[in-house]
Formats: structure tokens, sequence, C-alpha cells
């Protein structure tokens, strides 16, 4: 799967079924992101068919800081990169010495990978919000109002006020989860955590969409 639907999490099931509270899930998410500005975690992330098989496993790092600043590094079983700036998202694939350079349009920040670096407000524009809570964990269900867009359906997990889990599953039925771990928010990040300077040999395809 492109490193584009790479952020997303694992389904949850729950014993107690939870209550949806539809009517506040947008006002609930947008209060939980505002305070937000940077955030870094560990991942594990599983990719699975639409029958729950297990199709790819992977594992890495992520960084972020608001708005519009992210690094997400997948270190295991093969090493991809995408790093945003503010401008433009790059896509780095080292074994196949290939970078796709895309401009951070509105197309871009509709994407899984992008969607937490995004303002708040922007949620209650772009997503159908609905809530549901059980003990401590509330997850929201994000639907894209705009059908062009990389997946039908995200899911948000937080325990407190920290993202656990994410999941994204596509017009096929393929979900991308993940579960993320040492969960640090509004630490101080390197400004240069977010800047990447393509090798040199490196086949650059820019994007200008």
């Amino acid at each position: 799967m492109s490193i584009k639907k790479t952020l997303a999490a694992l389904t949850m099931s729950l014993a107690v079924p939870m209550s949806a509270l539809a009517s506040e899930g947008a006002d609930r998410l947008a209060a939980i992101l505002e305070p937000l500005e940077t955030y870094a975690a560990d991942f594990e992330q599983q990719i699975l068919d639409g029958s729950g098989q297990r199709l790819q496993e992977a594992r890495g790092r992520m960084w972020l800081s608001r708005p519009g600043k992210f690094r997400w590094e997948v270190e295991a079983p093969y090493e991809q990169l995408v790093v945003s700036g503010g401008e433009e998202v790059i896509l780095y694939d080292p074994d196949l010495e290939q970078a796709t350079v895309q401009p951070l349009d509105q197309r871009v920040t509709h994407t899984p990978a992008l969607l937490l670096s995004g303002s708040a407000d922007e949620l209650t524009d772009s997503y159908e919000v609905t809530r549901q809570q059980q003990g401590a964990s509330e997850t929201f269900i994000l639907v894209p109002k705009d059908p062009d867009t990389l997946f039908e359906e995200l899911k948000m997990t937080f325990r407190g006020e920290a993202l656990a889990m994410l999941q994204m599953t596509d017009s096929t039925g393929q979900r991308t989860a993940i579960g993320f771990d040492n969960v640090r928010m509004n630490e101080r990040l390197e400004p240069g955590r977010f800047d990447f300077a393509i090798p040199d040999g490196t086949d650059v395809i820019r994007d200008t969409q």
C-alpha cells in the first residue's frame, strides 16, 4: 500500500457497545486537537484485507508540529519516509532511490498521514464526525464529505488526551491499522526534523496537481 495510506488504525472489539454521540463529535475532537502543538510516538502498523487477513506489518516513528509539519518514518521491514515542512510533501523510498514531491494542497491534506497536522476547524468543514465512548477511551469516526479522498472512513481512538489508535478503510474494504506507543505531546521538536535533503542520484518525480 502507498505510504499516503499509512496512517490508520486497529479495529476495536468491545465487550460493551459504545453509544454514538454524533451531535458533539466534531466539537469534542476539535477540543482535543486544538491544544496539540507537537506530537511524537512509536507505531506498529498492520494492513488487513476485507476479511481481516493480515497482508503486511511495519513499525517506525512519527513526529508532527502543527500546522502542516509532519515526519513519518517506516523503519522495518522496509525503510520509507514521508515528510512535510509545511509547503511540500516528500515521499522517499531509499530502496527504489525514488522521491515523489507534491505541494501541500487541499488534496494532500485530506490524506490520513497529514490529518493531525492540519487545523482543527478543517475537521468540521471536511468530515462528518461522530463520537463513541467507553470508559476513558473515545473513538471518533470520520467520513469525508468530499468523495475524492484516499479513504472512506477513518477512526481515531484516544485514551485520555493521547491518540492511541487509528484505523483507515478504503473503498475495497482494505484496512490500515496503527497503534501508537511512547506518546509525547507538546515537547519541543527540532525544526530540522521536518527538513529533508533528497540524496544525490535519486529519481525525483514532481506532482504539480
